[in-house]
């Protein structure tokens, strides 16, 4: 079996035990007044788990593919070395380090070294330009959060205190 059908089986494994927890153990401890709403809090992870039982299907059971090799823009698995996977490898380790450091570094400081390294992996080298929409987009994101929106998000290290 080909790796997108491993992948397509696992997903459909895991959307079958969302699923049954979306729809038979979510709803148990709703307040009465919440049962009589059209939209209840587990209305997302039903049709969240149906979807994707129906993709990973239509995956498993090869209804996507077409006659043929793989076409232009596909992925072709005999040739993974081909592709540039240490950038992807990069850019998830610094997701991974983005989030654990958004609490202790703060949203600004954490955010905008994302942004300004993720770029860098990704090849930019115009730093004049790069520096400052990575200050703006998360100085930007910040007070949306913040201000418009009036959710806390610490934008400093917790030691400044600020």
């Amino acid at each position: 079996m080909a790796l997108d059908r491993w992948i397509a089986l696992s997903v459909l494994l895991i959307s079958i035990a969302y699923g049954y927890a979306a729809f038979f153990t979510m709803d148990g401890s709703l307040p009465p007044f919440m049962q009589r709403n059209p939209i209840w809090p587990s209305t997302f992870p039903k049709a969240l788990s149906v979807m994707a039982i129906i993709t990973s299907l239509i995956i498993l059971l090869g209804f996507e593919k077409g006659s043929g090799g793989p076409k232009d823009g596909e992925i072709n698995y005999r040739r993974l070395g081909d592709y540039k996977i240490g950038q992807a490898t990069a850019l998830l380790a610094m997701m991974a380090a983005y989030a654990l450091l958004l609490r202790p570094a703060g949203f600004l400081p954490s955010t905008v070294l994302f942004l300004i390294f993720g770029a860098i992996v990704l090849g930019e080298r115009n730093y004049k330009i790069l520096i400052p929409i990575a200050l703006f987009a998360a100085g930007f994101i910040w007070y949306l959060v913040q201000v418009v929106l009036g959710i806390f998000l610490r934008p400093w290290p917790f030691f400044l205190g600020v």
